[in-house]
């Protein structure tokens, strides 16, 4: 299957995704710790896909939603943001909006 048709399948797939470096449990880089603890501390389960063992959806993934960095959350399909977004989402409380509407 070619990367950007696996990409799309993974994001269609699951209603909470998160692109991250490392796992939830063993994270790679802060900005990934800080983000899946975010969503977790929302209550939801998610799926997760780790960057760095996925060599061809880190280099193709910010093509298929024009973002360069990672991680990448996806909630029902649609590209909510980075760190950065998903934190001030946590902090006013609209990330678990947005999370309890998708599970």
């Amino acid at each position: 299957m070619e990367i950007m048709e696996r990409i799309k399948q993974a994001i269609e797939s699951n209603s909470i995704i998160l692109f991250m470096k490392g796992t939830p449990e063993f994270p790679q880089c802060g900005f990934s710790s800080r983000s899946s603890q975010a969503v977790a501390a929302c209550g939801a389960e998610f799926a997760f896909i780790n960057v760095l063992a996925e060599p061809e959806v880190r280099e193709n993934l910010h093509r298929y939603a024009d973002w360069p960095t990672f991680p990448q959350l996806y909630i029902n399909g649609e590209l909510i943001g980075g760190c950065d977004i998903i934190m001030e989402l946590y902090e006013n409380g609209e990330l678990k909006k947005m999370i309890d509407q998708a599970s």
